[in-house]
């Protein structure tokens, strides 16, 4: 349930890369504005190539916009130094993205322990309990050992989820989560990434193809010709 206070703001955020030829080339993203309230769920849809990933991670802090503000509870990351962008990655934002990206020499539990590892204040036996919790709360509890080439694509994604979310991030972001998955998967992650917005209070931006997957979100943004327009739902 959305409070109403903003946790992500973009204000004109303008993204353009240099051209192969030389020079500038037409920016992928022409001073997109977006107010994300704490708790609400969002898909960002549109063809590919239209900058959705571009706009996923300027948000998530894995690249910077050319021009523009974009803060995260009222910090202006656009200004922050790479140093502060890694503590806010690491504390504030979880990742879902296409591929797992889980390490096919670890445990499921150790996977999602990952994120962990680095930081001295956390404690292990705290970071053990939410872990399980978090695996049970995704249907894995009977799979803590295995290794993820034991498990089907859509048990990956979930323990993909897991890992994003053991830090407690206060948002989700997630692209195109279930584009390597078959229909019933990719249902069930949905459902799962609604559920969990709704359950723990995670703010979640979601980067999609599938209308399925989009329809879950209580907001639907399509970015077109470098901006974003609100997509109206059917009647």
């Amino acid at each position: 349930m959305a409070t109403g206070w903003p946790i992500v703001a973009l204000v004109n955020v303008v993204k353009q890369y240099d051209s192969p030829a030389g020079g500038q080339a037409e920016p992928i993203l022409k001073d997109v504005t977006l107010d994300v309230a704490e708790g609400e769920s969002i898909a960002i849809v549109g063809p590919s190539g239209s900058g959705k990933s571009t706009l996923l991670n300027i948000i998530g802090t894995l690249d910077r916009p050319t021009r523009g503000r974009v803060l995260l509870s009222g910090k202006d990351l656009a200004i922050a130094s790479d140093a502060e962008l890694a503590a806010v990655r690491g504390q504030r934002i979880g990742f879902v993205f296409q591929l797992h990206h889980l390490l096919a020499q670890c445990t499921v539990l150790e996977n999602v322990l990952v994120p962990v590892l680095a930081d001295p204040k956390a404690t292990t036996s705290a970071a053990q309990v939410r872990a399980k919790r978090l695996l049970a709360r995704v249907g894995l509890a009977g799979r803590l050992d295995y290794r993820p080439g034991q498990l089907s694509g859509g048990e990956r994604q979930r323990v993909a989820v897991a890992r994003a979310l053991i830090r407690e991030p206060a948002l989700l972001l997630a692209d195109e989560p279930t584009g390597s998955l078959d229909r019933a998967a990719a249902d069930n992650l949905g459902q799962l990434l609604a559920d969990i917005n709704r359950e723990e209070g995670v703010t979640l931006i979601v980067v999609t193809h599938a209308a399925a997957l989009a329809a879950r979100m209580a907001r639907i943004l399509e970015l077109r010709d470098g901006q974003l327009v609100p997509v109206e739902r059917p009647a």
